[in-house]
Protein backbone atom coordinates (compact mmCIF):
# COMPACT_ATOMS: atom_id res chain seq x y z
CA UNK A 1 0.00 0.00 0.00
CA UNK A 2 1.33 3.44 -0.98
CA UNK A 3 1.41 5.75 1.46
CA UNK A 4 3.45 8.78 0.15
CA UNK A 5 4.58 10.04 -3.50
CA UNK A 6 7.86 9.85 -4.62
CA UNK A 7 10.20 12.72 -3.84
CA UNK A 8 10.82 15.08 -6.46
CA UNK A 9 14.07 15.42 -7.53
CA UNK A 10 16.48 18.40 -7.18
CA UNK A 11 15.99 19.57 -10.70
CA UNK A 12 12.65 22.22 -11.46
CA UNK A 13 10.69 19.66 -13.49
CA UNK A 14 8.72 18.44 -10.68
CA UNK A 15 6.10 19.19 -8.36
CA UNK A 16 3.90 17.49 -6.25
CA UNK A 17 1.28 18.34 -3.33
CA UNK A 18 3.69 16.61 0.01
CA UNK A 19 6.88 18.60 -1.19
CA UNK A 20 8.04 20.99 1.30
CA UNK A 21 9.88 23.12 -0.54
CA UNK A 22 7.83 26.12 -2.51
CA UNK A 23 9.98 25.68 -5.91
CA UNK A 24 8.36 22.41 -6.06
CA UNK A 25 5.06 22.31 -3.94
CA UNK A 26 1.25 22.56 -5.95
CA UNK A 27 -1.51 22.24 -3.74
CA UNK A 28 -3.49 18.80 -3.75
CA UNK A 29 -6.96 18.23 -5.64
CA UNK A 30 -9.60 18.51 -3.53
CA UNK A 31 -12.72 16.32 -4.19
CA UNK A 32 -16.28 16.10 -2.50
CA UNK A 33 -18.65 13.04 -3.03
CA UNK A 34 -18.88 9.36 -2.10
CA UNK A 35 -14.74 8.65 -1.74
CA UNK A 36 -15.37 5.14 -3.47
CA UNK A 37 -15.81 6.58 -7.16
CA UNK A 38 -12.84 9.57 -6.84
CA UNK A 39 -10.46 7.18 -8.01
CA UNK A 40 -12.53 6.48 -10.98
CA UNK A 41 -12.92 10.03 -12.05
CA UNK A 42 -9.25 10.92 -11.71
CA UNK A 43 -8.32 7.48 -13.75
CA UNK A 44 -10.67 9.29 -16.60
CA UNK A 45 -9.18 12.60 -16.40
CA UNK A 46 -5.81 11.08 -16.88
CA UNK A 47 -7.39 9.17 -19.76
CA UNK A 48 -8.16 12.45 -21.20
CA UNK A 49 -4.89 13.72 -21.23
CA UNK A 50 -2.96 13.21 -25.17
CA UNK A 51 -0.61 10.49 -24.76
CA UNK A 52 -1.54 9.44 -21.23
CA UNK A 53 -1.59 5.76 -20.06
CA UNK A 54 -2.34 4.35 -16.59
CA UNK A 55 0.01 1.92 -14.98
CA UNK A 56 -1.40 0.85 -11.74
CA UNK A 57 -4.56 2.27 -10.34
CA UNK A 58 -5.97 1.13 -6.79
CA UNK A 59 -8.94 2.35 -4.64
CA UNK A 60 -6.27 5.15 -2.93
CA UNK A 61 -3.21 4.74 -5.62
CA UNK A 62 -2.81 5.74 -9.63
CA UNK A 63 0.31 5.69 -11.68
CA UNK A 64 0.30 7.08 -15.09
CA UNK A 65 2.83 8.22 -17.81
CA UNK A 66 2.33 10.71 -20.37
CA UNK A 67 4.30 11.07 -23.44
CA UNK A 68 5.08 14.88 -24.50
CA UNK A 69 3.36 15.16 -27.99
CA UNK A 70 6.05 17.34 -29.41
CA UNK A 71 8.94 15.63 -28.61
CA UNK A 72 8.09 12.07 -26.88
CA UNK A 73 9.58 12.91 -23.53
CA UNK A 74 8.04 10.50 -20.73
CA UNK A 75 6.13 12.46 -17.60
CA UNK A 76 5.35 10.07 -14.75
CA UNK A 77 1.84 11.51 -13.21
CA UNK A 78 0.87 10.24 -9.30
CA UNK A 79 -1.96 10.82 -7.07
CA UNK A 80 -2.55 9.25 -3.77
CA UNK A 81 -5.97 9.29 -1.91
CA UNK A 82 -6.67 11.04 1.44
CA UNK A 83 -10.67 10.09 2.02
CA UNK A 84 -10.41 11.56 5.51
CA UNK A 85 -9.32 14.78 4.77
CA UNK A 86 -11.27 14.81 1.20
CA UNK A 87 -7.85 15.34 -0.48
CA UNK A 88 -5.81 13.53 -3.19
CA UNK A 89 -2.08 14.02 -3.22
CA UNK A 90 -0.53 14.54 -6.91
CA UNK A 91 3.14 14.20 -8.57
CA UNK A 92 3.88 15.10 -12.18
CA UNK A 93 7.54 14.40 -13.21
CA UNK A 94 9.49 14.60 -16.10
CA UNK A 95 11.70 11.59 -16.48
CA UNK A 96 14.62 12.97 -18.10
CA UNK A 97 16.20 16.54 -18.58
CA UNK A 98 16.02 19.47 -15.77
CA UNK A 99 13.20 21.91 -17.03
CA UNK A 100 10.23 21.24 -18.39
CA UNK A 101 9.24 24.56 -19.05
CA UNK A 102 6.04 24.34 -16.38
CA UNK A 103 4.65 21.65 -18.07
CA UNK A 104 3.84 19.06 -15.15
CA UNK A 105 2.77 22.23 -13.50
CA UNK A 106 0.10 22.86 -16.13
CA UNK A 107 -1.23 19.42 -16.66
CA UNK A 108 -1.70 19.19 -13.05
CA UNK A 109 -4.00 22.83 -12.96
CA UNK A 110 -6.00 21.33 -15.94
CA UNK A 111 -6.77 18.22 -14.06
CA UNK A 112 -7.65 20.10 -11.18
CA UNK A 113 -10.46 21.92 -13.33
CA UNK A 114 -11.38 18.69 -14.89
CA UNK A 115 -11.80 17.01 -10.93
CA UNK A 116 -13.01 19.87 -8.91
CA UNK A 117 -15.74 20.99 -11.12
CA UNK A 118 -19.04 19.66 -10.95
CA UNK A 119 -19.14 15.83 -11.30
CA UNK A 120 -20.00 14.06 -14.75
CA UNK A 121 -23.43 13.29 -15.61
CA UNK A 122 -23.81 9.21 -15.12
CA UNK A 123 -24.86 7.28 -18.26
Amino acid sequence: MVRRLSDCPSTPNCVSSQARDPRHHIAPLRFSGPAESVMTRVSQAVLSLPGARLELATDTYLRAQVRTPLFRFVDDLEFLLDSAAGLIHVRSASRAGTWDLGANRRRVEKLRRKLEGPAPPRS
